[in-house]
This record gives structure tokens, sequence and C-alpha cells, in this order.
């Protein structure tokens, strides 16, 4: 083979390698919306659309546990896993929020095309919410009894109560590490993917309180044993 020949099957190699590159940068930027180009409304309603989805189906995992609980379970388990479930939405709304501070600053370092700021963010993201987590977990784990106290908790269901906030409490890192990721995926314009994470625990969490309430009769234990 000449060199020519070489020379002109490098050029074809790399052409070819643009192309695919271009084609998966469009690929990309499908997926991912744009509020700097194009109609910013369509890109705001295509964008809040699968948020507000995924806000509604978080907050329907107390309503999930609740209706099984109430099929299955007696008056105590009801009222175990109402107040319970009701004061983690609350915990669960906050970290929401704060996770969507990040997205906001992600968001803006993206649009201004300084990934370096942007990967810093992420950085800085990961290390805070770890620590709440963790001082969330501590601190619930502990004081479950005090808080349900507080809130008035009747008698019979206290006990109920506290296992189901202790095992709530349990899972708090992971309800962080979903919305830290589903931050990212959101200030870098992908709003699908989180909608879908989040459809996929409600379908499981579905299947596991159907699972040990009706199946092995583990009452209000068993609601925060399937992931949120």
């Amino acid at each position: 083979m000449t060199r020519e020949n070489q020379s002109e099957k490098k050029m074809m190699n790399k052409d070819n390698a643009d192309k695919k590159s271009e084609k998966e940068g469009l690929e990309n930027q499908k997926q991912e919306l744009s509020f700097t180009e194009g109609s910013v409304f369509g890109s705001m309603i295509r964008f809040a659309l699968p948020v507000l989805g995924a806000l509604i189906l978080q907050a329907a995992y107390g309503a999930v546990d609740l209706l099984v609980v109430g099929q299955f379970g007696d008056a105590s388990s009801i009222s175990a896993v109402g107040t319970g479930s009701a004061f983690m939405q609350m915990v669960t709304f906050i970290i929401t929020s704060l996770a969507m501070g990040s997205t906001v600053i992600i968001g803006q370092h993206i649009g201004e095309k300084k990934p370096k700021e942007a990967g810093d963010t992420v950085g800085t993201t990961i290390i805070l919410f770890a620590m709440i987590g963790i001082a969330a977990t501590i601190l619930l784990e502990i004081f479950a009894g005090s808080v349900l106290h507080i809130l008035q908790v009747p008698e019979a269901s206290l006990e109920k109560a506290i296992i189901y906030m202790r095992i709530c409490s349990a899972g708090i890192l992971i309800i962080i590490a979903y919305n830290v990721i589903s931050g990212v995926l959101r200030g870098v314009g992908n709003a699908n993917l989180p909608f879908i994470f989040v459809g996929i625990a409600c379908v499981v969490n579905i299947i596991g309180d159907l699972l040990f309430v009706a199946v092995f009769r583990m009452d209000a234990r068993s609601q925060y044993l399937v992931p949120e």
C-alpha cells in the first residue's frame, strides 16, 4: 500500500470518527435540554413535567404504605405508618429542596460553559449531602422516640411507630443519594432519568409492600424495607 493510500485511509477514518462524534453529540443534545438555545417555553415544559412527575411519585410512597397497611394491618399500624410517613415526607421535602439549589448552580455553570466549576459543585454537593445524611441518620435513630412523643403519637401505636421511624432513618442515605444524582442530572438538562428512576422505585415499593405485609405479615415493620 502506497503512502498516498495510507494517508487517504487515515483521512477517511478521521472523517468517520468526526461524523460519529457529531452524531453522538446531537443525540446527547436531544436528551439534555438547553435553555440557552431555541424556544425557552418549550424546553421549560419538557423539563418541568418529568420533575413534577418525580416529585408526585416520591410523595406517593407514604400513601402506598398507608393503603397497604390499611388493607392488611390493624388500627395501631395505620396510625404508626401515617405518622411516620408524614414525618419522612417532610424530611424528603427538605432534602429535595436543598438538592434543587445544587441543580441551579450546576445549571448556571453548564450554561456559562464552565465545566470545571460545575464539577467542583458536584463534588461539594456530594460531600455536603453525605455529611447531612450521616448526621440525620444518627439523630433520628437515637431520637426517634422523642420525635414521636412531640408528634403526640398514641401509646397503642408508639412502639410500631418507633420501629417504622428507625427503619425509615436507615434509608435516608439512599434518599439523599437519589436526590443528589437527580440534582446533578437535572443541572445538565436531563430530567427524564430521575423520573424513570423514581418510577421503577415506586413499582418496587408497591411489590415490596404487598409481599412483606400481605404475604409475610410483617405489618408496619415492612413498609420501609423496600427501596425509595
